[in-house]
């Protein structure tokens, strides 16, 4: 579905498209998401493929791709941690990850209060196993500060047998399996010895580490009768806001539960299919069944795409009975629990995004959505390093990917317009050449942080390419639109206002932050050409090696002379500066 302005606002899939779309324009209570869709579709598109699957997948590619504005929208980023455990190796490491690999074993995902670092030091702390990721050769090496300190048996200097240390990772998969009275019992005793010896901080990391396995215990409380590895979602809504429930059973213990307030169009088997299909591109597979609230008519077909997506059998149900029926109802409750108590936050969430970014485009007479909008800031200090920022918001949220710095190249002196005029000029050559993902969509509106005078240097170049564009004066927090000389005063309540005071803080943030940054860099190198033999280039190597003016001042001869560009005169010359300059103070 597309708007007036050809805006990608809305992906959809059906078997029969007539009926599917008929749907949207028959007579009916909708929803006012629904609604505001329905006032704003100026056409159609469509793609006949040749199976549901296909259909299926093409429907999730379509929505990561545009991010349309009426469709659900995972974010990449929201992936949780697992722990894994490097099977390949003959003596694994532990890590926690949030990408998974096809070797290795992969323990989670943890959520809702359980730290994955957390159960990582608890494991450190019973089980010496080693932390760091080197591979061990068959030289012998010495042991190591971890050894020493009785956190690892050192397998890399031979103290251990292979048999001895599998093991180990024996007990660890054990564990983490749901398994926790032996490990418990083992913290209990150090704990006793601890306070015996009047070792009270680390009697307090014991009990730490004990209310984690406490808190492990009762997210585990539920048990089931037979050994299940399965992610279960369940949607349900109160024809305005509804809630994805999403719970996690690993060895017949449920692991997790978390809930997702959305404000979606469309039928739940439609939300369900187009979150789970989101899910499983950012977060793997794990589960071997996967438990749905709904019959979906493409069931067979998402079977078949995440068994071949992850390399085994995925089973897709829909459990009407028993055991697994149960489960699914626990998910179901879950969610209608979360929508009872926290619809007024999935309200109040909308309004301050989606809600936000429509009110603004009424009071601007924007006819299409705002799904994407761009904001400049200029930063600088008496004209030197000058910069802008930009940062983008997609449906009203920040999406820092995205966010972009550029520094001044052709303005002398403080002109914060000609700055401005440089940037946006700038951001519309590479929207032209359509190489980087932050500067391949158009705006759909530019909001730059001033008044008239920033307006009037930059809208012309966004008058030839059709990007409306405001300007939000700090000083009044007045909305400036081109060829006006009013400005918008709003309400300090009004929603629109608070999105474009957000938007317009955010790149004011992003801006001053990267300033300070290069600000810093020049004192720094400034400080070290200070030293004898040490110029622009040296300076530089230094500080891209160290980052800090404490870390080069504190480092060693041997880490001196392993920057490229220094020698063992400039190591020994930097040395005997600081040194000098430590007896100074």
């Amino acid at each position: 579905m597309l708007d007036y302005a050809r805006n990608i606002i809305y992906v959809g899939k059906a078997k029969n498209l007539k009926n599917r779309v008929r749907q949207y324009f028959q007579g009916g209570s909708k929803n006012a998401k629904t609604e505001s869709l329905v006032s704003r579709i100026d056409d159609f598109e469509y793609i006949v493929t040749n199976s549901e699957l296909e259909a299926l997948i093409l429907e999730n590619n379509l929505i990561k791709l545009h991010k349309p504005y009426y469709n659900i929208l995972l974010k990449d980023d929201k992936t949780y941690p697992y722990i894994k455990i490097d099977t390949k190796s003959d003596f694994p490491s532990i890590e926690v990850v949030r990408k998974i690999k096809k070797t290795g074993r992969y323990f989670g995902p943890y959520m809702l209060g359980i730290s994955a670092s957390a159960i990582l030091e608890l494991i450190h702390e019973v089980f010496p196993v080693r932390s760091c990721l080197n591979s061990i050769s068959k030289t012998k090496s010495k042991p190591c500060l971890e050894y020493h300190l009785g956190r690892c048996v050192s397998p890399c200097s031979g103290k251990i047998s292979l048999e001895q240390y599998k093991e180990m990772i024996d007990e660890i998969i054990i564990f983490l399996s749901g398994e926790n009275k032996k490990i418990k019992l083992l913290i209990e005793d150090k704990l006793k010895n601890a306070v015996q010896k009047e070792l009270f901080e680390l009697a307090i990391r014991y009990r730490d580490f004990l209310k984690l396995i406490d808190k492990i215990e009762r997210k585990q409380s539920v048990n089931i009768p037979f050994d299940v590895n399965a992610d279960v979602f369940s949607y349900v809504s109160n024809g305005v806001y509804g809630t994805i429930n999403q719970m996690v059973v690993r060895g017949g213990k449920l692991s997790g539960s978390i809930n997702y307030g959305v404000n979606e169009i469309g039928e739940s088997e439609e939300i369900i299919g187009s979150f789970v299909m989101q899910h499983y591109e950012y977060n793997p597979i794990i589960a071997t069944e996967i438990y749905l609230q709904n019959n979906l008519s493409f069931i067979k077909d998402l079977e078949e795409y995440l068994s071949k997506k992850v390399g085994k059998k995925i089973s897709v149900l829909n459990p009407k009975r028993g055991v697994k029926r149960d489960i699914l109802e626990m998910s179901i409750n879950n969610a209608k629990e979360y929508l009872e108590k926290n619809v007024t936050q999935i309200q109040n969430k909308n309004a301050m995004t989606l809600g936000a970014a429509e009110r603004l485009s009424e009071l601007l007479g924007i006819k299409g959505v705002l799904k994407r909008i761009e904001c400049f800031d200029i930063s600088n200090i008496s004209g030197v390093n000058k910069v802008s920022s930009m940062v983008v918001f997609i449906n009203g949220e920040p999406e820092r990917k995205q966010y972009r710095m550029f520094r001044i190249k052709t303005v002398d002196g403080s002109n914060d317009y000609a700055s401005m005029r440089e940037t946006i000029l700038r951001r519309i050559m590479e929207y032209k050449k359509g190489e980087e993902d932050s500067f391949r969509e158009k705006p759909n509106l530019v909001i730059v942080d001033g008044g008239k005078g920033q307006i009037s240097s930059v809208v012309d170049i966004l008058d030839n390419e059709g990007i409306p564009l405001i300007g939000l004066a700090e000083r009044n927090e007045e909305i400036f639109l081109p060829y006006n000389s009013n400005p918008i005063i709003l309400s300090k309540d009004d929603l629109a206002l608070k999105l474009c005071q957000r938007i317009r803080d955010e790149a004011h943030r992003f801006a001053i932050n990267y300033h300070r940054k290069l600000h810093s860099n020049k004192m720094l190198e400034s400080e070290i050409k200070k030293i004898a033999g040490i110029g622009d280039i040296k300076a530089k190597a230094l500080y891209n090696h160290f980052k800090t003016y404490d870390k080069i001042a504190s480092a060693s001869y041997k880490e001196l002379i392993e920057v490229k560009e220094i020698g063992e005169k400039d190591a020994k010359s930097i040395l005997n500066h600081f040194t000098q300059f430590k007896d100074e103070q």
